[in-house]
């Protein structure tokens, strides 16, 4: 319990309600919530303030909206940045993907059962990436199609060279939504081999957590879009 409480989180929505349901939602489940926010300047001030492990930030606010505010928040000043979770409204939001790219640890629709929306921000607070498998492949997809045309997309070119081959594959069926043990039944190896094998390429590549993985197997063209399926 003890870490539990230590996990302390700042909601930015410019919806009362759907602040202070997920307020109360986190704290029955005895997670922190530091501060709310109405905007991303707010969300941003907010999070420079409290240095909370996780934020839970609407795409759409009026002003400076959640995907510009995660930018600013993971632009690499902290010395160690909350996770972000992108909140929307649809499943297929043209502004996921970009957040992604921006370094968002993966998102959740607002209608999430409180039960999930819990469980992600524990999730996310241990360094792994909310990957709802089917639907951010779908994003994805959808989007790395078109990434200029995206606003916000574009992300730095991510080299992979530096992989073996068997990080190569992992990375691919990364791309493809396999949790740890898909992977680990995928390829024949126990899921601490996987975990390792995750760790060198985020390492390698410089990445935050899995939701950067997928973004870059896209973008370097290691994943084609539509191959996913396979």
């Amino acid at each position: 319990m003890d870490d539990e409480l230590a996990l302390r989180v700042v909601v930015a929505d410019d919806q009362a309600l759907v602040r202070t349901g997920f307020r109360l939602i986190l704290e029955s489940e005895g997670i922190e919530v530091v501060a709310e926010a109405e905007d991303g300047e707010q969300a941003v001030a907010a999070v420079r303030r409290t240095r909370p492990d996780v934020v839970l930030m609407d795409i759409r606010m009026p002003g400076l909206d959640g995907l510009e505010a995660t930018r600013r928040i993971l632009d690499g000043s902290a010395q160690e940045p909350p996770r972000v979770i992108m909140l929307t409204t649809f499943d297929l939001d043209h502004y996921v993907y970009a957040a992604l790219a921006a370094g968002a640890s993966g998102f959740l629709l607002k209608d999430v059962t409180p039960e999930h929306l819990a469980a992600a921000v524990r999730l996310v607070r241990t360094g792994d990436a909310l990957l709802a498998p089917a639907i951010t492949r779908r994003l994805v997809e959808r989007f790395a199609r078109t990434g200029g045309d995206t606003p916000g997309a574009a992300a730095p070119h991510r080299e992979l060279a530096t992989l073996t081959p068997r990080e190569l594959e992992v990375t691919a069926l990364l791309a493809r939504g396999l949790s740890n043990a898909e992977l680990a039944a995928r390829l024949g190896l126990s899921e601490a081999t996987v975990k390792t094998h995750v760790a060198r390429i985020l390492g390698k590549l410089g990445l935050r957590d899995r939701a950067q993985v997928v973004v870059a197997a896209y973008e370097t063209g290691l994943v084609s879009v539509g191959s996913a399926h396979s």
